[in-house]
């Protein structure tokens, strides 16, 4: 198996379309070489604990309405391109994704870290659910077979908020100023919202050879 480091923030509309394209290249190859983990990252560490008014927070950062449209397009485009369910109208605060990502990190320490980061980003990008909040992430670990006292109980308390920072701040050291950011076998590093057909040529060069001439179909 080859690790597949993928550095994101649940906040971020790209990180949850570059997973969605993602999921799509590996499961048109099964038998795909990666251990996906995934780290920490927030683009907005100044964020208040409760959030903020999503209509407030895109004002401040885009401008008027017209602002906010355009900065919207390329990834609304993408996504309806993609089939990718997207509903930024059903999302009414911008939230503090940090205990978001405190979650996924316990959930990697019970093998349960796809499941629960997957959660996490539908959550959020399509059901408009406010991650920040303590009572919508002790309902995702539940869904996902963790123990929903003890999640409240971490999430009340400030366990491994340390260690969460020491990991962002080891990926800003590292170079890493934008997300998604992925690092296969420690060695390659891609940014951004990469197609599928991009991530089943680098699946099948790392197989030793192109679909095709496996008799494969192509991924789109």
């Amino acid at each position: 198996m080859i690790r597949l480091d993928i550095i994101a923030d649940f906040a971020c509309p790209w990180c949850y379309l570059g997973k969605a394209l993602l999921d799509r290249a590996l499961e048109s190859r099964p038998d795909h070489p990666f251990r996906v983990e995934w780290h920490p990252y927030e683009l907005n560490p100044e964020m208040p604990k409760e959030g903020m008014d999503r209509h407030l927070y895109l004002s401040a950062k885009f401008g008027d309405l017209d602002g906010i449209l355009r900065a919207h397009r390329p990834l609304v485009e993408i996504a309806e391109k993609a089939g990718v369910a997207l509903n930024l109208p059903g999302i009414a605060r911008t939230p503090n994704s940090f205990d978001a990502h405190r979650l996924a990190h316990w959930a990697a320490l019970e093998g349960r870290q796809s499941p629960v980061v997957a959660a996490i980003y539908r959550a959020m990008w399509r059901d408009g659910r406010d991650i920040g909040h303590p009572g919508t992430l002790a309902d995702i670990a539940a869904e996902a077979g963790m123990d929903r006292t003890l999640t409240e109980r971490l999430l009340a308390s400030d366990a491994d908020a340390e260690a969460i920072r020491a990991r962002i701040d080891h990926a800003r050291a590292r170079g890493v100023n934008s997300v998604p950011t992925y690092i296969v076998a420690d060695r390659h590093v891609l940014m951004g919202a990469q197609q599928p057909d991009l991530w089943t040529q680098v699946i099948d060069e790392i197989r030793g050879g192109p679909a095709a001439a496996a008799g494969e179909p192509d991924a789109d």
